[in-house]
């Protein structure tokens, strides 16, 4: 079916936090169709959450919208260590085969996604030389404002994390694209791009940004805080576990994890799956059965209401986000994957065991000294008996 620049900018922008440049974008579209890319670094395991920018992907498919995935492998490394140089490769190896697999599950076509490693030309001659030009121009006041909401901070941060947002900012014009996709937490970095990248003459794009999933706790949803999020290749238990222990008063809406799931996640990604929202809530039959939802705000009114126990919530968003995880899980099984998994984030190495030292208690200081001495000799004689026994010639 074609679609008209307006239907386009609806898809385009539909569910969306917030759109900087919605003007330029319809006049974009009135003419042709935009590129846009949406960047992830390679750091900690991937969690749930981001099947929230691949279901709005899937819209900028729809849309006609060539889409470009940066696997930001520099940026990783940059932001405080969080990936170390020697883990970034296969880091960046796993993210890709994660993101693919969550797109797969989700009926995306790939063939109409670019992957593009942020090596592969962050490290031309070009990019470095616009990257010390914005060195010249950047303050440090702004750098740091740009990346606060994404760069880890730190109490004496190093210089990598100030270089962070103009290489961001780059990227939009050696990617080539009219726009960039992220999350709302990005925003300080895209209104630095807009007032930066004019003054190296590049035109200022277009940024589009996905309002932020809250965690398990009611906070930001983080891969470094394993008790805010669900690694995607969690065991069923774990799921079961984590959605156990999440905050979800009775009736209590605001800063509610688990209804913040059922929002975001499982309710758009049911539509994207079999083209209608839907979400079970289980219940026996002696508290009323099951009761099908189609839609979110009519599940939040109820458990507003205190109709939706928060054990029911809990124990139905854990069977259907393990019903979404299943394919991904099944994807990583493979020995092929299981190496690269370890490649990515090897275990820690063990810590060596100190060695005790025998106690001489209740011991006169002289016992103490002649045992010692009789120590050191015994050690000088066996090594001249060792010096006499060696072949010298």
């Amino acid at each position: 079916m074609v679609q008209t620049p307006e239907q386009k900018f609806e898809l385009i922008t539909r569910n969306l936090g917030e759109v900087l440049g919605a003007d330029q974008l319809k006049a974009t579209l009135a003419e042709r169709d935009i590129k846009l890319y949406w960047g992830t670094a390679p750091t900690g395991r991937v969690h749930i959450a981001y099947f929230v920018p691949m279901v709005k992907l899937a819209d900028y498919l729809q849309a006609g919208c060539h889409v470009k995935i940066l696997l930001a492998d520099i940026h990783a490394f940059l932001d405080n260590m969080k990936a170390p140089i020697e883990l970034v490769q296969a880091r960046t190896k796993y993210y890709e085969q994660v993101v693919k697999s969550i797109l797969r599950s989700l009926g995306v076509p790939l063939e109409k996604l670019e992957f593009v490693v942020g090596s592969s030309y962050e490290l031309s001659r070009e990019f470095s030389m616009d990257n010390y030009k914005l060195a010249a121009l950047v303050t440090e006041h702004d750098a740091k404002k740009a990346g606060s909401e994404v760069v880890k901070q730190v109490a004496s941060p190093a210089l990598s994390g100030l270089l962070y947002p103009g290489m961001q900012a780059l990227d939009e014009e050696y990617l080539g694209v009219d726009a960039q996709f992220g999350g709302i937490d990005q925003r300080k970095i895209f209104t630095f791009a807009e007032k930066y990248l004019p003054m190296l003459g590049y035109s200022k794009r277009i940024h589009l940004m996905n309002s932020m999933v809250p965690g398990l706790n009611g906070s930001k949803m983080s891969a470094s805080d394993p008790n805010s999020k669900i690694d995607l290749l969690d065991t069923k238990k774990e799921v079961q576990n984590k959605i156990k222990k999440a905050y979800c008063e009775l009736g209590v809406v605001e800063g509610n994890g688990v209804l913040a799931f059922a929002k975001n996640v499982l309710f758009p990604t049911s539509e994207l799956r079999t083209g209608h929202a839907e979400f079970v809530v289980l219940r026996p039959e002696q508290y009323g059965g099951n009761t099908v939802y189609t839609d979110y705000a009519s599940l939040e009114s109820d458990f507003a209401e205190e109709k939706v126990h928060p054990g029911d919530l809990k124990s139905s968003v854990a069977a259907a986000i393990n019903t979404l995880l299943d394919p991904i899980r099944e994807h990583f099984e493979s020995a092929e994957m299981q190496q690269l998994l370890l490649e990515a984030y090897p275990p820690p190495a063990a810590k060596p065991k100190a060695v005790k030292q025998k106690k001489k208690h209740n011991k006169r200081p002289d016992a103490v000294d002649a045992e010692a001495k009789a120590e050191a000799g015994a050690e000088v004689k066996a090594v001249e008996e060792q010096l006499a026994n060696t072949n010298l010639d």
